[in-house]
């Protein structure tokens, strides 16, 4: 573990952004300008396809891969990002685990608002079904409002009578709308990304007027986890967002549910994002990778994971 690495890291997060209230188009920028610092594995196969009517990036081990698919969902506030943000992350998961997986570009808010992203994500998962893979050998994951779409598409697939998948990893979800964790306020100015108003006002975005007080929208206060499949929830102790993981996983205990609560001191919100560069973060994608890799299993019943795409909507993306 080296401070000095943290540190850099924390510095880099805390660089002087612009005065006053950015629009839409600046946060998306420079969200995307953040992450293409990120480190992304060579030995990856990238094709871009649909899913359930959406487009995602297919992203594959080069050498080769095992029985398994992770349906990922990118981080972002539910506003801005999308699967090549979240490329570290999807990336190091497939190079760890040498399954493949499939990253969903959801509709984002404020053009799309609550429910779009959660009914987008239900498509791709029963797209992945009826192609005929196995929900056994199917995973969620997601970084930040993606950890949380792990987890409420989990909720939505359930509601619709959709079987559940093997497991779900949520990198620093984002589990609760009302914003009533306390960390939400011990944690500002510690958190290096995250203001409490800067979460409200992309929340506000998603919500567009929705109440808040809803399992899809909150569910680490809110949710019936009954029968939920093994959750990992990796968060760090510097987030405002700590407390959407620890909620989480209590409620999630108390429904008989196998969780395991990953917390990583003194990192800040999606540390794994920084693998490559943060030993934390590479520990951390490690242990992620162990928890998958013992509980996805299962065979392809027939079909092909997605559907195949045309040549004019099916292109290779450079690694």
């Amino acid at each position: 573990m080296s401070k000095e690495q943290r540190a850099r890291v924390d510095a880099l997060l805390r660089q002087p952004q612009p005065e006053g209230p950015r629009s839409v188009e600046a946060l998306r920028a420079g969200f995307e300008a953040l992450m293409t610092q990120m480190i992304v594995p060579d030995a990856l196969r990238l094709t871009r396809t649909t899913l359930g009517g959406r487009p995602a990036l297919h992203v594959e081990p080069d050498n080769g891969r095992r029985a398994g698919t992770i349906l990922y969902f990118h981080g972002g506030g539910w506003v801005y990002g999308s699967p090549e943000t979240a490329l570290s992350l999807t990336g190091n998961l497939v190079a760890r685990t040498g399954f493949e997986a499939y990253s969903v570009d959801y509709r984002l808010a404020p053009e799309h608002p609550f429910p779009a992203a959660i009914e987008d994500t239900v498509g791709a998962y029963r797209a992945l079904l009826d192609s005929g893979v196995d929900p056994s050998a199917v995973a969620f994951a997601g970084e930040s409002a993606g950890g949380g779409l792990a987890v409420t598409t989990c909720l939505a697939a359930r509601d619709a009578g959709l079987p559940l998948p093997a497991a779900v990893v949520a990198f620093s979800p984002g589990l609760d709308a009302t914003r009533t964790g306390e960390s939400m306020d011990t944690k500002e100015g510690v958190d290096p990304i995250f203001t409490r108003e800067a979460v409200e006002r992309t929340g506000v975005m998603y919500l567009a007027g929705a109440d808040p007080h809803q399992p899809l929208l909150s569910p680490a206060v809110l949710a019936d986890l009954t029968g939920f499949p093994p959750m990992l929830l990796q968060v760090g102790t510097n987030e405002l967002l700590l407390d959407d993981s620890t909620r989480l996983a209590a409620r999630a205990r108390a429904a008989g549910v196998d969780v395991i609560l990953d917390v990583t001191a003194g990192v800040p919100h999606v540390f794994q994002s920084f693998a490559g560069v943060l030993d934390e973060a590479d520990e951390a994608l490690d242990r992620a990778a162990v928890f998958l890799g013992q509980r996805v299993g299962g065979r392809v019943l027939g079909g092909r994971a997605a559907r195949a795409s045309s040549p004019a909507e099916n292109r290779s993306a450079e690694s």
